[in-house]
């Protein structure tokens, strides 16, 4: 019920992830990242207490690939789950049981990684690998981007009511962090995009106004919100 994209960016170290679902809050459960480590993508029948635990894998040096192994390994229904792994060094890895829902497929880009189950089509992975690669932006951008492919190309057999965007710079707290936990009416990837536009503009002076209060810009809000 779920397609989703991790990936890196290679000229400001940035992780980060995008994902939509049919379900709910969808973010809530799936989106995990952390800065100078890496960002994985748990889905299917859905565990989150994999994200953590293949993030943790990383920051000990791990491999995608042996993050992915690691953090299954604790477990035990592997059948049923999805994970999508990146780190700072090395190809992402991904992993998808024999029990994953409906139609699902995945696929491996240089700094990136995709893949969805209960999809309209196999190839929505592949479409967002390539329009991750293909953009020339931020890695929120890029990822969003990435989605729009995915849901051009079909997306999930149903209509997605949920989505989010996680991206992780330097600090111990997210960069950026949007989420639409349900839309009934609209694309919530496209109000995921609309949050985007606002919020990317000011992302940098949020990160001042918390490192540094009197070396940031106002914008006529009381407060830091």
């Amino acid at each position: 019920m779920t397609f989703s994209i991790v990936g890196r960016c290679a000229r400001t170290g940035q992780f980060g992830l995008a994902i939509s679902s049919s379900s709910p809050a969808v973010a809530a459960r799936c989106a995990f990242a952390q800065a100078g480590v890496g960002a994985v993508a748990t889905q299917n029948v859905t565990n989150p207490a994999l994200g953590p635990a293949a993030l943790a894998a990383l920051e000990r040096g791990s491999s995608a690939e042996d993050a992915v192994k690691t953090a299954l390994g604790s477990d035990g229904f592997n059948d049923y789950r999805q994970l999508i792994v990146i780190g700072k060094e090395g190809a992402p890895a991904i992993h998808s049981g024999g029990k994953a829902l409906g139609v699902w497929s995945s696929a491996i880009g240089v700094d990136c990684a995709a893949g969805g189950n209960l999809m309209a089509d196999p190839g929505v992975p592949a479409a967002m690998v390539e329009a991750f690669e293909a953009t020339q932006a931020s890695l929120a951008d890029r990822l969003i981007a990435a989605m729009r492919a995915g849901l051009k190309r079909g997306g999930e057999a149903g209509p997605v009511h949920s989505a989010g965007l996680l991206v992780v710079d330097r600090q111990d707290w997210p960069y950026i962090e949007l989420r639409a936990d349900w839309v009934a009416d609209a694309c919530p990837i496209e109000a995921i995009a609309a949050a985007l536009e606002v919020y990317q503009p000011q992302a940098n002076d949020y990160i001042t106004r918390a490192l540094d209060p009197t070396a940031a810009p106002s914008y006529g809000v009381p407060g830091d919100a």
